[in-house]
């Protein structure tokens, strides 16, 4: 049996100092390690805390940046951001479809970047083959129906409409004021409500009940004139004096390039392309803002000094009023739609011809002659020399109606 010692009192716990974390020893030293000292080593090396960064431990070693060269200050030699366009300056945009172009800085008056549009650009690439043949479907179309149901008189409906305007008066002026009176205050009057009218019915619809209503009555106010231009009063004759058959030729063929940069759309014209209220700047729009009213001033004053009766007269102030009505209104309806943009361009056009370039508020671009070498202008051109050479024709047509 054993006997059990009492236990001997313990000395008083004195507080040790705090171990000291050995520093890791190199890779060749751990290697020699048995595998628990290997083990614990590195578990101490991988515990450690991560070194300093190196820019603590010498500061001054880093490599300093290299002074500037001599010269003029950063702040000095950076150009100011450039300014941004105004809005109110609109992408180019070419006439029958043409792409759209962001104006770029320095555009402004007789440069690329317009507050209007690029008139009578045609560029055969923007085409479609399409649009085109749907064009002359419609065309065809609008032709026979405007014969059989106005022009036609067994089936038509414009000689009894004809015959209810002569009845108010034997007058052949009176009549033709008559007409004229009439398909302005239709023509001008659905300009008026176009605006209002689209939103309604849209765009293509409006145009083809506008067309369908305007252009019967301007066939019956010309063949009108054809058929009575010389049943006036005679007041003057000049057409034995040398040098008024060409000056009245050579006067009618130039109104005709006056025609509104508008007449150029065939495809809106006839809706196959949603018709737009545009706003031109270029080509003849450099001239005059009002080229329409210009040119029918310009064909009026030639065909009245040479007919030179009353009824020529009448027709011209009828024609000529109406354009200028037009003018205002055109003014007034663009400013409507375009706003800042149309103040813009107005200040740098005029409506008498020649007036802006003259005063200097239009600068004409170095190449302005290439913006009437389009084919739009050949065109008109072609259709003007061919409509003078088919004079006989017309006229025997015209004949032809009880109008």
């Amino acid at each position: 049996m054993t006997t059990l010692k009492p236990r001997r009192p313990s000395a008083p716990l004195l507080p040790l100092p705090a171990p000291t974390r050995p520093p890791p020893p190199p890779l060749a030293h751990a290697l020699s390690l048995p595998r628990p000292a290997m083990a614990s080593h590195l578990r101490l090396h991988l515990a450690a805390a991560p070194p300093p960064p190196l820019h603590r431990l010498h500061p001054r070693r880093l490599p300093r940046p290299p002074a500037p060269p001599p010269g003029p200050s950063r702040t000095a030699a950076r150009a100011p951001p450039p300014l941004p366009l105004p809005r109110l300056i609109r992408p180019v945009r070419a006439v029958g479809g043409g792409v759209e172009r962001e104006p770029k800085e320095g555009d402004g008056a007789g440069g690329p970047g317009l507050v209007g549009e690029d008139s009578a650009a045609f560029r055969l690439g923007d085409q479609s083959l399409a649009s085109w043949a749907y064009f002359a479907v419609i065309l065809a179309v609008v032709l026979v129906a405007l014969n059989v149901l106005w022009i036609d008189p067994t089936t038509g409906v414009g000689t009894r409409f004809l015959d209810a305007v002569a009845s108010v008066s034997d007058s052949h002026e009176v009549v033709m004021l008559l007409l004229t009176i009439i398909f302005a205050v239709v023509h001008s009057g659905m300009a008026t409500l176009r605006e209002s009218s689209e939103k309604i019915i849209g765009e293509r619809a409006y145009r083809v009940l506008f067309a369908g209503i305007s252009l019967p009555l301007a066939v019956t106010t010309i063949v009108y004139f054809i058929n009575h231009r010389y049943d006036g009063i005679q007041l003057w004759q000049v057409q034995g004096i040398t040098g008024i058959h060409e000056l009245v030729w050579l006067s009618s063929f130039i109104s005709f390039f006056f025609l509104y940069p508008s007449t150029f759309n065939l495809l809106e014209v006839a809706a196959v392309d949603k018709p737009k209220l545009h706003m031109w700047e270029t080509g003849i729009m450099r001239i005059t803002r009002h080229p329409q009213m210009v040119g029918q001033v310009i064909w009026c004053l030639a065909h009245t000094i040479w007919i030179g009766n009353s009824v020529a007269v009448a027709a011209s102030i009828g024609l000529i009023g109406h354009h200028l009505f037009g003018a205002w209104n055109g003014d007034r309806r663009l400013a409507s739609r375009y706003g800042e943009a149309f103040e813009v361009l107005k200040k740098r056009t005029s409506i008498v011809p020649f007036a802006a370039i003259i005063d200097g508020r239009q600068k004409l671009p170095e190449n302005y002659y290439k913006e009437f070498f389009r084919l739009p202008y050949v065109a008109i051109t072609a259709l003007t020399l061919g409509a003078y050479f088919a004079h006989p024709l017309m006229q025997a047509s015209s004949y032809q109606l009880p109008w």
